[in-house]
């Protein structure tokens, strides 16, 4: 029986050669554009840091960048240790996080498996709508329902509560993010092989432990990607922190204090009549290269355990 070789003798179509030639060009913008703004904090930190010396910035307890912002004025030696503002952006994340991880989860385990499609159609739509909601409403929200109640809350079983708090700030942050948990963990539940559904139960597993013990630790890398962007926004957020925790660079893990974020000195900081030679106004982007590099080792951290459970459970 004889063979035919049918080999196709003509290059590339001159379409998919454009479309190639212009994804290569999209890609190499999106690095350039990367590495510029990388290189544009690095300069400018650089800067600062022959004002101020690294470690007086990583490791100093106090946060008073008041120094002149112009070359006629005299203004007053400032402290730039950036301590007060690291852990203030830990501590409202931290909250944010513990309270939108449950309520996410718990939403995108019954919508993608409890629900039935007429209540899903309904509910997901409804829940994403949180999503849509301009940060700054979120954080008039905060400051006029959300801290007066934690305050009086507080007064009444006797506690001391500042008129401006991490955890009015950190619970609706909270409840921002609540949407990107759960409609990401939603999608990747419902990635998960009904295959492995029904071998569980064919074993004799109830649904609730086919769940917690079959489809999240099968979903779990993409879980854990979902909750990684959600700290990284909670990370970036800057108006419901103003708005409700206020600018006050407390260093204390009390969350009824007035505490500040990074994101917040930042635009403090680049706001108003600014002199770009001074401490004061080079110190935002020492504060933007700490934001990027602790942004990037929590998605070093992340990938990691990604991979590590990718190889457990493929």
């Amino acid at each position: 029986m004889q063979h035919i070789n049918i080999t196709n003798t003509r290059g590339p179509r001159p379409l998919e050669q454009a479309l190639k030639i212009t994804m290569v060009a999209c890609s190499v913008i999106a690095i350039i554009i990367t590495i510029g703004i990388v290189l544009s904090l690095a300069f400018e930190a650089y800067r600062f840091f022959q004002l101020v010396s690294l470690q007086d910035f990583l490791f100093g307890t106090k946060w008073s960048p008041q120094t002149a912002i112009r070359s006629d004025q005299v203004g007053a030696e400032g402290s730039f240790g950036a301590i007060p503002l690291i852990t203030g952006t830990l501590l409202i994340s931290a909250i944010a996080m513990a309270t939108a991880t449950p309520l996410g989860l718990a939403s995108a385990i019954y919508l993608a498996e409890y629900a039935s499609p007429t209540t899903r159609n309904v509910v997901k739509p409804l829940l994403e709508i949180l999503a849509g909601i301009p940060t700054v409403v979120y954080g008039f929200f905060a400051a006029l329902t959300v801290a007066p109640m934690i305050r009086w809350t507080g007064t009444e079983i006797g506690l001391e509560v500042a008129s401006e708090s991490a955890l009015a700030a950190g619970l609706v942050m909270g409840i921002m993010i609540v949407p990107l948990i759960s409609s990401l963990s939603d999608d990747v539940i419902n990635a998960v092989p009904q295959s492995l559904r029904d071998a569980s139960l064919g074993l004799g597993a109830t649904k609730s432990e086919t769940i917690r013990r079959v489809v999240l630790l099968s979903a779990f890398p993409g879980i854990a990607g979902s909750l990684l962007l959600a700290t990284s926004r909670a990370i970036g957020e800057t108006m419901i922190v103003v708005m409700a925790a206020g600018m006050a660079a407390n260093l204390t893990a009390n969350p009824l204090q007035a505490v500040t974020t990074i994101t917040v000195q930042i635009v403090a900081l680049l706001t108003g009549d600014q002199e770009f030679e001074s401490a004061k106004t080079l110190s935002a982007f020492a504060l933007g290269l700490l934001l990027f590099t602790i942004t990037l080792v929590l998605n070093v951290v992340a990938q990691k355990i990604v991979n590590h459970f990718s190889e457990q459970y493929d």
